[in-house]
């Protein structure tokens, strides 16, 4: 259902899960940490979305400084385990993920899902050509997000395609979870492809550790 839930906020339990692993066989589960370490747990749309696939990348070396900080990281991507398992398998994540194609994770944690409007998909657009000129890749208005969505080779399935049309504009959002299960920070998506910097989950992981 697209509609505008709550997010889970600061103070509040964490909604626990079990899940797939995305990047390997097996489950992935919040329980695993609780008890041993806080985990920022970050959820992204699926494989579709090129900005969603350059933050995994991104989050990865991240994810070292903040285990080193007493901090472990677990991101949920919505895309079917086999798929996803097909991608990471030539892609390595670097990262443990979870599977979770049908967005109970998100709903859960209260992040929306919107109707692709076309002033939405219009802000998506600006994002997409800002990443293009930062990238020094040519991209004319218009044409940026099919740009930036091949800079890293992605060759998208019909599966592919059609968790894009499902998924709509689904928000994604960051939480950082203590070792007893309670959420200790939040960030929720405001403009298309905004990721908090590497600097800042520095911070935050700083103090829950």
């Amino acid at each position: 259902m697209i509609g505008i839930p709550r997010p889970v906020t600061p103070g509040q339990p964490a909604p626990d899960f079990k899940l797939p692993a995305a990047d390997r066989e097996g489950t992935v589960s919040l329980s695993d940490y609780r008890g041993r370490s806080p985990v920022l747990l970050a959820l992204f749309r699926g494989l579709y979305c090129p900005f969603c696939r350059r933050q995994i990348a991104q989050l990865a070396p991240t994810a070292e400084k903040l285990r080193r900080a007493g901090v472990e990281t677990l991101g949920i991507v919505a895309t079917a385990a086999e798929r996803a398992r097909l991608y990471f398998r030539f892609r390595p994540a670097r990262i443990p993920l979870g599977a979770d194609p049908d967005l109970t994770t998100h709903e859960a944690y209260g992040l929306p899902r919107f109707p692709k409007t076309p002033e939405l998909m219009g802000a998506v657009e600006a994002a997409a050509l800002a990443w293009a000129r930062e990238a020094g890749v040519p991209a004319q208005p218009g044409s940026a997000h099919e740009v930036v969505g091949t800079l890293d080779g992605f060759q998208p399935l019909p599966s592919d395609e059609a968790e894009a049309e499902r998924q709509q504009a689904q928000i994604i959002g960051q939480f950082l979870i203590d070792r007893d299960g309670i959420v200790r920070w939040a960030n929720v998506e405001e403009t298309p492809g905004e990721f908090p910097s590497d600097a800042q989950l520095q911070e935050i992981a700083r103090g829950a550790a």
